[in-house]
């Protein structure tokens, strides 16, 4: 157990902040909330279509995101909600929640993942929000976020925590949206043209079909070697022998040698 003393302050406040949300009879974790929209397509749906100080007040969103800035205001505060589509405006006034909503509020830190459900609108500045009728703390985070406006720099912590870096950086969320696109087309082009997706052992008792060292093993119950694949060659030539004429398999090869930043066998 860690000594509370040396606990980095913004910790501290956090978890004294996820305690008084128990004391009030307010789970820190619930472990729901119904979902029925994406900053991204609300602001499609409405960015474009509404003027200035206009509001759709028969509207009523539900969405889900991470705590990334908070300006409080007196008795209202601007926030933004990031999820994986995009961020999107918040704007809450206290004295329209209830009680419990107020309470979990109050004790909200940058970081937590928040439910908010309320109407849609644009400011008198003309910037897409949603009118927060209601909110809800769906995760109490206790580590603080990465620096606001630069974001994980360090190279070594960029790599070794990239959930600190994607939380910050939307051009590294793009590339894990980009690679998952290229294998779908490439998944898309390879059966449009009639082959079929396989998948091959991953241990092996006897690897092959490249030149490289495997990683090796041992597995218990069968008492035998096995090598983790560093080709799917022999197998799906193995196929093709039984058959079938078009396979291709979108899979991984584990080499036992070189590794640098770029290139992780």
């Amino acid at each position: 157990m860690s000594d509370s003393r040396n606990e980095n302050p913004l910790r501290a406040e956090k978890r004294r902040k996820m305690h008084e949300l128990k004391t009030k009879g307010i789970n820190p974790f619930p472990y729901s909330f119904d979902r029925n929209a994406h900053a991204q397509s609300l602001r499609e749906k409405y960015e474009s279509k509404l003027q200035a100080g206009e509001k759709v007040l028969d509207s009523n969103y539900r969405i889900a995101g991470r705590l990334m800035t908070l300006r409080a205001m007196g008795k209202a505060s601007f926030f933004n909600v990031q999820d994986q589509s995009g961020s999107l405006q918040i704007y809450l006034k206290l004295e329209e929640l209830s009680s419990e909503a107020r309470a979990a509020f109050d004790l909200v830190d940058l970081g937590d993942i928040v439910g908010v459900e309320g109407y849609a609108f644009k400011t008198q500045k003309g910037e897409f929000s949603l009118h927060a009728k209601n909110f809800t703390i769906l995760t109490k985070t206790i580590e603080p976020l990465p620096e606001k406006f630069h974001g994980v720099a360090d190279v070594e912590i960029k790599y070794r925590h990239r959930h600190l870096d994607l939380i910050s950086d939307t051009e590294s969320r793009k590339v894990f949206e980009t690679r998952s696109r290229i294998i779908r087309e490439i998944r898309k082009w390879m059966e449009a043209r009639g082959f079929l997706e396989v998948e091959t052992p991953v241990l092996q008792p006897i690897y092959g079909g490249a030149a490289a060292h495997p990683f090796d093993t041992h597995h218990r119950a069968l008492d035998m070697k096995l090598y983790m694949k560093i080709s799917p060659e022999l197998y799906l030539k193995r196929l093709i022998v039984g058959g079938f004429e078009k396979v291709f398999e979108i899979g991984k090869n584990f080499r036992n040698e070189g590794i640098d930043r770029t290139h992780n066998p």
